[in-house]
């Protein structure tokens, strides 16, 4: 080999080394956290008549092993959460201490992690009674605001003469928050069952509507003019150009619509409905059962998040093609 060989052997530069993937350690020290929390369940005395502190124990050991799991068998994804696991490992060993072992907060107005699981056991088929009657309601009320909101939003977006007539009724109706309809509500409707239907849909269909028209009207001239070269139709026009186009600003309508249809929920089941997750607040709260009432309002976090996380993947799915584009 000459000289010149050599040298540009040694200006080529030589392929990067891949860095050893760093161990969770923030996961592994949550884990620890949460054995220690399962340890301090169990070791010091309870100060507070509470019954259900192995079963306490026993679920702070399982979240625990189950961070280690996730360790084991999801490293990305539990170097990512693990600061998050181990803060509500911290949180909870407060909560612990605050009240079944020293009772610095104590009875009715709050309740030990013990008392938590106690109320969920006792009352556990009335709450997924409560929580299968929200959801049902949830599911309705925001499919049909939905469903008429991007009917009206691409009608509206679309022909300019349904716009002329329809926007200024939108611009009216729309901003009235939906619990501002409810006297009129009790009148109209025949139960109230139907009239929270009706709540969460308008509180649902303003923003869908508002966002897809918007997105239609937005959508570049040039695209259709390219269709329209192919021999493009008026209903390919729609369905195969407008509204993928507008896709990005719909699903914006649709998270407006949900967080204002969980707002909506609450104060339809609140004030009319007798079931459901929001009466079951009520009810409780009437009459004093707290620790029951917290029950309910740790399932209406799980019901909204679950519902929001739902979505979110509706949407990672749906505009996979703009991950490369736009930064979520």
């Amino acid at each position: 080999m000459t000289t010149s060989e050599l040298d540009r052997a040694a200006a080529r530069p030589s392929p990067p080394r891949r860095r050893a993937a760093r161990p969770p350690a923030a996961a592994v020290f949550g884990a620890g956290v949460w054995a220690g929390v399962a340890l301090l369940t169990v070791a010091l005395r309870d100060r507070q008549p509470v019954t259900y502190t192995p079963v306490v124990a026993v679920l702070c050991a399982a979240v625990a092993a189950a961070t280690l799991a996730a360790v084991a068998l999801a490293p990305a994804r539990a170097r990512h959460r693990g600061p998050w696991v181990a803060a509500a490992g911290y949180w909870f060993a407060f909560w612990e201490l605050a009240t079944a072992k020293l009772d610095l907060l104590r009875p009715p107005y709050f309740t030990s992690p013990q008392g938590l699981a106690e109320a969920f056991w006792n009352d556990r088929a009335l709450l997924a009674d409560s929580f299968v009657n929200s959801l049902r309601l949830l599911v309705l009320g925001f499919a049909i605001g939905a469903a008429s909101g991007l009917v009206a939003g691409v009608a509206m977006g679309w022909a300019p003469r349904a716009d002329y007539w329809a926007h200024p009724i939108l611009m009216t109706i729309g901003p009235v928050p939906g619990a501002a309809w409810l006297p009129l509500i009790l009148v109209i409707f025949p139960t109230s069952y139907s009239g929270a239907v009706f709540m969460m849909s308008v509180s649902v269909w303003f923003p869908v509507t508002v966002l897809t028209r918007s997105g239609v009207m937005s959508v570049r001239r040039a695209y259709y003019d390219v269709a329209q070269t192919l021999g493009a139709g008026t209903r390919y026009l729609i369905w195969r150009v407008a509204l993928p186009a507008a896709l990005p600003q719909i699903f914006t309508g649709l998270f407006m619509g949900l967080g204002a249809s969980f707002i909506t929920l609450v104060i339809a089941e609140l004030l009319g409905v007798k079931n459901g997750l929001g009466w079951y607040i009520e009810w409780t709260k009437g009459w004093a059962a707290y620790p029951r009432m917290y029950c309910a309002i740790v399932l209406m976090i799980v019901f909204c998040g679950g519902a929001m996380a739902a979505l979110f993947r509706v949407r990672n799915r749906v505009l996979r093609w703009q991950k490369d584009l736009v930064r979520w």
